[in-house]
């Protein structure tokens, strides 16, 4: 069993700033690829970054160099810290584990229940 526990989502005004966090545990020791996706109602879940165990990451053009992904100090850890935030950010944002390590980074199967960030004035 797997669970996934995302963090840090909140309100903020355009231009703003949050940092999201997610911890993955269970019986799966480790995820060599985890990552962030983003859904906003009626719309499909996308990709917003996604890092491997070598440290390679991945992003979606709409971060524009807003968005930075990287590994926590606890194990199975990933931090998104976002920065400048628009309202088209606006949406539930998930974390996403994989057991494989691929390059581009392969979505998982194993999803956090998300965090909604909302941004607007």
């Amino acid at each position: 069993q797997v669970q996934i526990v995302e963090s840090g989502g909140g309100s903020v005004q355009p231009g703003g700033s949050l940092r999201l966090s997610c911890t993955a545990s269970g019986t799966i020791a480790n995820f060599p690829t985890m990552g962030w996706y983003r859904q906003a109602p009626g719309n499909q879940r996308e990709l917003v970054a996604a890092i491997i165990r070598d440290g390679r990451t991945k992003y979606a053009d709409f971060v524009k160099g807003r968005f930075t992904i990287s590994r926590g100090s606890a194990r199975n850890t990933i931090i998104l810290q976002m920065n400048s935030l628009t309202p088209e950010d606006t949406a539930a944002y998930y974390c996403n584990a994989d057991i494989s390590t691929t390059w581009p980074p392969r979505q998982g199967e194993y999803w956090g229940q998300g965090t909604q960030v909302t941004v607007s004035l």
